[in-house]
């Protein structure tokens, strides 16, 4: 009599399908890390054979690699959480120093500005303020002075004590008007003030300017001397209300008026 093989869902795996299953499930441990601590009882000799059972062999994990898998998990979400707090630190950290930086820049621009303001201011005041014509002399002969040297009867101006080459300053601001000979007093120069009074400088050995040139406080305008109707050599100063003869009014007063000390 012939037997004949079981088919269908009941039949018995063939030894080469069992040891498919077998390296398949190990395979699949390998791949998740986990092969190492799978637990030596699901290979025990005592438990049923597979020819016995007619059933494929699961691997279990046990509680011990769940828990290493939690860990992991657990220490790849912080190291992530980590990073990204490093990652908004360092955008913080950026934004910070452009603020600084804008605030430097700021700082630099309003410091700028203020010292181009006090530049400005302290050039105003400069061009605003007056000097003696002769820093350092001092007056020899006073306003309306009598006597026959002087064609009016009287002194018109001021005298300065100095020597022949002695530097003669603007005594401020102004626009010069006259420049060159002037009879009785020599070489002289005149200058229009900021203020619309004038100037005069008289008995000069020299004319450093010319008409039309603008002049600063304290500039250089020539040397004095003794040209024109002098006995000596000396400055003649004069402050006007027009450039012409006759409008004088008193040097001395109009300087200190002016903050000189004379």
């Amino acid at each position: 009599m012939a037997f004949t093989r079981a088919t269908g869902k009941h039949r018995r795996p063939s030894r080469i399908q069992r040891g498919t299953a077998r390296a398949a499930g190990v395979a699949a441990l390998a791949t998740t890390g986990v092969i190492g601590t799978v637990a030596a009882p699901a290979f025990a000799a005592d438990e049923p054979a597979v020819e016995q059972t007619g059933l494929t062999p699961v691997i279990t994990m046990g509680d011990t690699v769940a828990q290493q898998i939690d860990a992991q998990a657990v220490a790849q979400k912080q190291a992530a959480e980590e990073a990204a707090a490093v990652k908004k630190a360092e955008e913080a950290a950026r934004e910070r120093a452009a603020e600084a930086a804008k605030k430097a820049k700021e700082a630099a621009e309003k410091a700028r500005e203020a010292k181009e303001r006090a530049a400005r201011e302290a050039e105003r005041k400069r061009l605003n303020s007056y000097v003696s014509p002769i820093p350092g002399s001092y007056v020899s002969t006073g306003y309306k002075a009598g006597g026959a040297v002087w064609s009016s009867g009287s002194h018109t101006g001021i005298d300065f004590h100095a020597a022949t080459g002695t530097s003669v300053h603007a005594v401020g601001a102004g626009t010069v008007v006259e420049a060159g000979w002037g009879g009785a007093y020599g070489n002289q120069v005149v200058i229009k003030m900021n203020d619309g009074t004038y100037t005069q400088y008289g008995h000069l050995s020299s004319v450093g300017v010319s008409v039309g040139q603008q002049v600063t406080p304290g500039q250089q305008i020539g040397l004095s001397g003794a040209t024109g109707n002098v006995t000596g050599p000396h400055l003649h100063f004069e402050a006007r209300t027009s450039p012409e003869y006759g409008s004088d009014i008193d040097p001395l007063a109009y300087l200190r008026s002016h903050g000189v000390n004379l």
